[in-house]
């Protein structure tokens, strides 16, 4: 059962990147070519704004998509002009959520979220919980089975839980937690997902586009 979240100041930062062949999913292109591997990149987004839109429709939830590779026009032309865009800009993985962040909060955000497009385990629903845990807890963490996370919240700017950590390593999510520990946060968890980042990991995406299709959704995205 979907909540709607007592505060209005919740904003969802999503990352992605412009579905250029040969320049996303890199590591799938093996298994679907460089064509294939940027159409999963397209569908994975779409899949993840589809659920972000069934949430608004009971959370009152600002959103806005920060990509890498492409520019405004080809995001608006894909995605819609009903989004807010904004390029991730330099720096490494930790540099670019950080930035999300502080510009989220510096624009009136109380509570904010930022999730990827790799984890189709990411539904309305587990992002109905992640904003109620919110407003009980420093810190709400998605933890992926590969290491990383899928998921991460905030009431506040940390810039401390983003430095000093190898991105893209099984370490990510351990390491995140090791920094919160030491900054005294108060932590909760997610459901550990599957991200969608290899050739073995594809049956994942497979069997979410069968259960979707079986309830009727991810039709007509846009």
């Amino acid at each position: 059962m979907l909540k709607s979240p007592k505060s209005s100041k919740q904003h969802l930062v999503i990352f992605t990147r412009y579905p250029e062949p040969g320049k996303t999913k890199t590591r799938l292109i093996p298994a679907l070519g460089t064509i294939g591997a940027a159409n999963l990149q397209r569908q994975m987004t779409e899949y993840t704004i589809f659920q972000v839109r069934e949430l608004q429709k009971v959370a009152a939830i600002s959103v806005e998509v920060r990509f890498a590779g492409g520019d405004l026009q080809l995001m608006q032309d894909w995605l819609g002009l009903g989004l807010v865009y904004q390029p991730q800009g330099e720096g490494d993985l930790g540099s670019r959520m950080a930035r999300s962040l502080f510009d989220a909060f510096e624009s009136g955000a109380k509570e904010v979220m930022i999730i990827g497009t790799d984890c189709p385990g990411v539904n309305a629903q587990i992002l109905a919980i992640a904003f109620e845990q919110l407003q009980a807890f420093d810190l709400v963490l998605g933890p992926a089975i590969d290491g990383g996370y899928y998921l991460i919240g905030l009431r506040q700017p940390i810039p401390e839980l983003f430095v000093n950590i190898e991105w893209g390593t099984a370490q990510v999510f351990q390491k995140t937690v090791e920094i919160a520990q030491l900054l005294n946060l108060s932590p909760v968890y997610l459901p550990t997902l599957a991200d969608v980042d290899r050739p073995e990991d594809l049956p994942i995406w497979e069997q979410t586009l069968e259960e979707e299709c079986g309830n009727g959704g991810v039709e007509n995205r846009n």
